[in-house]
């Protein structure tokens, strides 16, 4: 059972500020490749499931950035913590159609 929700918004200092979507794009890519689930939004992607799981997803993230040649990365994350079990489909329920 999932026990947290976590949103997190990634934003790498590219090289020459370049673009960073591209980074942002391989971020995401490492979300997918975790087998997590998630779903990306405007400004954020939040993930679902064990928090121990998630932010080694995060770790992960945020090495691949500077693997990448970024000088550095600010995560923003926000955390619902719930050991008696927490769902995006729950929390949202009631605004979906």
């Amino acid at each position: 059972m999932s026990n947290s929700l976590v949103s997190i918004q990634i934003i790498p200092k590219t090289k020459n500020g370049e673009d960073s979507i591209p980074y942002v794009d391989e971020a995401i890519a490492i979300i997918h490749e975790s087998g997590i689930r998630y779903e990306v939004h405007p400004l954020e992607t939040t993930m679902e499931g064990n928090l121990t799981e998630i932010f080694s997803v995060i770790e992960k993230m945020n090495q691949r950035m500077t693997e990448a040649g970024c000088e550095y990365v600010i995560s923003q994350v926000k955390i619902l913590y719930q050991p008696s079990g927490a769902s995006m489909d729950k929390l949202t329920e009631k605004y979906r159609s």
